[in-house]
């Protein structure tokens, strides 16, 4: 082996960081729309919620599916598939009736169907994108590049608000969705055309990286069909830990996702368009947050090890986010208030990479399933979360609703001292 290495691995990213992207513009979309769709079909908070929940049931249900798909089919194929999938059920989703020719009850079930449906398709792509990432990056090289994919998903969100929010106010929310449509078969076809399931398979790679790639990597193991791969994950104390705290962190990532918008433009006064461009700066420094966390834990774990370089910028990140969420719920001035809530969304990110990064490390060859069950405790939290925040604003106030995330951040906290990250699962 000559030469030096080729960096195929960072084009296959950024194809991935794209689909990120993509997904999150496809998915994130009703948000905004939440206040012209809710007027046009006539429907309130409470209905809204469990609409919004609908995705969220899908989303978590197809988890564990989804990396299994990745794992057994393969990257390459799985992705393609679902991205055609978003597309489609954009489409669907523009022809959902209106009250003009359907009842309220037929209006809201056809919403629900759909979400879920939407929820369903997006849900691999998270555990497929552990797949491609444990195969196509070295051992102790995940936290950025996982980091990098949320960074992705965050500018997502904010490139749809203020674009999305100043289409739907000309045009209407059914054709600002008809024009985004076509983008998950974009990503698709790039995918396909580019894409390998395993990195000595790609024709431009050389041995030099992929050498690199698999360096100190353990080594492929035959699994045994009995248990299936994803009982094997979920009795494993480690990767459980690590699911029940990642859980409680994406409280405040529902609380951010479903109602942040809304909150903007009905609690504190903002315009939509305002509220588009609020909401956008709050995802950007989501986004820096991502990508900062990555960086400074795959930094961490060649200092520290695995173990605390995983737990470190989960700790202080969550810590500081439950501060700020706080101060921004209470403030009484909007500007400094959405600021701090900004902020909170910048240090809540910070935790991404190394809870993905963590959960391969455990996970070990079933990195897939391994993401997939993460994804699903998580997105179980958020159904809990949008259902649970007009709740609280009902019962107690918006001041405590969006308070609220910071109990469920620090108890992500506590149950992350007891993950052992460098606790690598025996496959058989």
């Amino acid at each position: 082996m000559t030469g030096k290495s080729t960096n195929k691995r960072w084009l296959v990213f950024l194809i991935l960081a794209a689909a990120s992207f993509v997904s999150y513009v496809l998915r994130a979309n009703i948000s905004i729309a939440a206040p012209a769709m809710m007027e046009e079909l006539g429907l309130n908070e409470i209905q809204w919620g469990w609409i919004l929940a609908a995705f969220s049931i899908g989303y978590g249900i197809f988890q564990i599916p989804g990396g299994v798909l990745g794992d057994k089919a393969g990257p390459r194929k799985a992705l393609t598939i679902i991205a055609v999938l978003w597309g489609i059920l954009m489409i669907l989703t523009v022809a959902v009736p209106g009250p003009d020719v359907a009842s309220t009850g037929v209006i809201i079930g056809s919403l629900i169907a759909v979400r879920f449906l939407v929820g369903a398709v997006h849900a691999p792509i998270y555990p497929v994108m552990n797949t491609a990432i444990s195969r196509w990056f070295p051992v102790g090289g995940w936290a950025l590049p996982l980091g990098l994919s949320s960074t992705a998903l965050t500018l997502g969100f904010a490139a749809t608000a203020p674009v999305l929010a100043w289409m739907i106010v000309g045009f209407g929310w059914r054709v600002s969705f008809l024009v985004l449509a076509p983008l998950g078969f974009i990503v698709a076809g790039i995918w396909w055309w580019y894409a390998r399931d395993f990195p000595g398979d790609h024709p431009t790679t050389n041995d030099a990286e992929v050498a690199l790639i698999n360096a100190n990597r353990p080594a492929l193991v035959e699994i045994p069909a009995h248990p299936p791969g994803w009982i094997r994950i979920l009795k494993n104390r480690n990767m459980l830990l690590l699911t029940l705290s990642y859980t409680c962190s994406n409280f405040v990532f529902g609380q951010v996702f479903g109602w942040f918008y809304y909150y903007l433009v009905e609690v504190r006064g903002f315009s939509p368009t305002d509220a588009g461009w609020v909401t956008a700066s709050q995802w950007m420094a989501g986004g820096a947050g991502a990508a900062l966390g990555g960086w400074l834990c795959d930094r961490l774990c060649k200092k520290l090890g695995i173990r605390w370089g995983c737990r470190w910028p989960i700790i202080i990140a969550l810590i500081g986010c439950s501060v700020l969420l706080v101060a921004g719920a209470y403030h009484t001035n909007p500007i400094i208030a959405v600021t701090f809530l900004a902020l909170c969304f910048f240090f809540h990110q910070i935790t991404e990479g190394a809870y993905w990064a963590a959960s391969i490390a455990i996970g070990n060859q079933l990195a897939g399933v391994a993401g997939g069950v993460l994804n699903t405790g998580a997105n179980m939290m958020t159904v809990a979360s949008v259902l649970l925040v007009p709740w609280f604003a009902q019962h107690f106030g918006w001041q405590f609703a969006i308070a609220s995330g910071a109990i469920f951040a620090m108890i992500a906290v506590v149950l992350m001292l007891f993950v052992r990250t460098d606790e690598i699962m025996k496959l058989n």
